[in-house]
């Protein structure tokens, strides 16, 4: 589903060059979820931006599902991350005025999916994560875990082939935090969709099938299993 293969990338900043990835290489299977664990300043926050084809490597090249990804292209580039990935964020990104489905919805509309259809596959994304009677329900009137439920649905309503999760659980007490992790087992088992968890959390990336570690720009543990 997703292979890197040699990348680098180094940042400009006023006091010079800063590398931040060297040589990088790692396949992930599809179906899989993978956490990608270090500490701050590791990389892995660059990496899951490249990996979601919102950042350039330097050098290196990324295939997702079978296609190269073109960085020098930045229209086909747009076009795989659309078709390809979904994305959910720690701070769940919800817009306050638009109730739940209509969030949900948005991929769709981006899409220029019809409005008669984008309702009832944002409903019943949201019944598939347990928040069937909250969808009219706006993200002040929502619990954490309910957002980034809400914030799973709408990543997920498009029926991408990549889900690529930034710190998910991170504002999210322990159990609620347990709860997501238990969703997501449930829909990458059921949607065969590959996740790709970067996280702080170790019981979050135990819980995982792989976990990879990340020091210093390089992979230094790649641990499959419970």
């Amino acid at each position: 589903m997703l292979k890197l293969a040699g990348i680098e990338k180094a940042y400009k900043t006023p006091g010079g060059t800063v590398p931040v990835l060297h040589g990088l290489s790692l396949e992930i299977e599809a179906g899989g979820l993978c956490a990608i664990v270090g500490p701050s300043g590791s990389g892995k926050s660059t990496l899951l931006n490249i990996i979601g084809l919102l950042d350039r490597p330097d050098s290196g090249q990324v295939f997702l599902d079978g296609e190269t990804a073109d960085f020098a292209n930045a229209a086909e580039a747009a076009r795989l991350r659309n078709r390809l990935i979904g994305f959910v964020f720690q701070s769940f990104q919800l817009l306050p005025r638009l109730t739940a489905w209509e969030n949900v919805a948005l991929p769709l509309l981006y899409r220029n999916v019809p409005r008669a259809e984008r309702r009832p596959r944002a409903l019943a994304m949201l019944e598939r994560v347990g928040l069937a009677d909250r969808a009219e329900h706006r993200p002040n009137q929502l619990s954490g875990g309910q957002s980034q439920r809400v914030a799973l649905a709408r990543a997920l309503v498009s029926d991408p082939r990549l889900l690529l999760a930034d710190e998910p659980t991170g504002n999210l007490d322990s159990v609620t935090a347990g709860e997501v992790l238990t969703l997501l087992r449930s829909l990458s088992q059921d949607f065969g969709v590959t996740i790709v968890i970067v996280t702080h959390d170790r019981d979050l990336a135990t819980a995982c099938g792989r976990r990879i570690e990340i020091r210093d720009g390089r992979i230094i543990a790649d641990t499959r299993g419970h």
